[in-house]
C-alpha cells in the first residue's frame, strides 16, 4: 500500500521516461510533489524501494530501476525497466540530499559514506588515501553537498573535541571560512587536520592542543580538501 505522495513519485517517474527515455532530476521530482526540499525525495524513494517498486542496482553505480506498478497501472509498464540517477548512493561518494525530517510514513534510513583513510590531528602524515570502506551515518549529520570520513590519528585537536581513533564526517569543498576546521593538504603530499586561520597573505593551520605549534604557510602550498561538518566516536 502506498502514501498518495510515494504513488505520486512513483508515477511521475514512470510518466516521464515514458515520454522521453530519460528520468527526471531531484529538483524536477520536487517540483512536481510540490515539496520543500529534495530530502522529501530521497523518503519517498527509499520508501519504495522498501516496498518492491524501486530497486537498487548494485553493478551500476548511481542506479535503480523501477520494479513494478501498483497493481492496477502493471500493464502500462510494458515490461519496461525504468532507470534514474538519485542523489544519494550507498556506498560511493556522491551527493547527499539535505538531512530528512522524520515521519510517521517515511523513516529516513542511514546513509553510507566512504571512508578515505588515516587524516593526521598532530605531524601531518601521507596525504588520503583510497576509498577502504563505508559506514553508515545519521541522515541528521550531513548536509547538502559530497561528503566523505576519515579516521583520526593524533592529539593535536583534543582541544576541540576531537581524539585519537575518532571518525571526523568531512564536507568535500575546496574553500573555507578562517575559524572552521578542515582537512588541509600541504604541498600536495602531506594531509593533515587543523583550524583554518587567515593571516594576512599567509595561511595559518592551528591546532588545538597547545603542544603542537601553528604552521604557516603561502596559500599556494595549502589545499583545502573539506571541512568538519560531525563526528563518530565508539566508546
Amino acid at each position: 500500500m502506498l502514501t498518495r505522495k510515494q504513488h505520486e513519485l512513483l508515477m511521475f517517474i514512470h510518466e516521464r521516461m515514458k515520454e522521453s527515455g530519460i528520468p527526471p532530476s531531484f529538483d524536477e521530482m520536487k517540483d512536481a510533489l510540490d515539496l520543500a526540499s529534495k530530502s522529501g525525495i530521497h523518503r519517498l524513494i527509499t520508501a519504495l524501494e522498501e516496498r518492491g517498486f524501486i530497486r537498487r542496482l548494485p553493478n551500476r553505480a548511481r542506479a535503480l530501476e523501477v520494479v513494478k506498478l501498483p497493481d492496477s497501472m502493471n500493464p502500462s509498464l510494458g515490461g519496461r525497466k525504468a532507470r534514474f540517477e538519485p542523489s544519494v548512493i550507498e556506498g560511493t561518494l556522491g551527493k547527499v540530499a539535505s538531512p530528512p525530517a522524520r515521519s510517521n510514513d517515511d523513516y529516513a534510513r542511514p546513509i553510507s559514506i566512504p571512508v578515505m583513510g588515516r587524516i593526521a590531528a598532530g605531524t601531518p602524515i601521507e596525504a588520503i588515501q583510497s576509498h577502504s570502506h563505508t559506514i553508515a551515518v545519521p541522515p541528521e549529520m550531513l548536509g547538502a553537498g559530497e561528503h566523505y570520513a576519515l579516521e583520526v590519528r593524533g592529539d593535536s585537536m583534543i582541544e576541540a573535541g576531537i581524539f585519537d581513533g575518532d571518525t571526523v564526517l568531512i564536507k568535500k569543498q575546496d574553500t573555507a571560512s578562517t575559524g572552521e576546521i578542515i582537512v588541509a593538504l600541504v604541498d600536495d603530499e602531506e594531509a593533515t587536520l587543523k583550524r583554518l586561520r587567515r593571516k594576512g597573505n599567509t595561511v595559518a593551520l592551528e591546532a588545538a592542543n597547545p603542544a603542537y605549534e601553528t604552521r604557516i604557510f603561502p596559500p599556494d602550498r595549502v589545499k583545502v580538501q573539506g571541512r568538519l561538518v560531525g563526528l563518530l566516536r565508539k566508546y
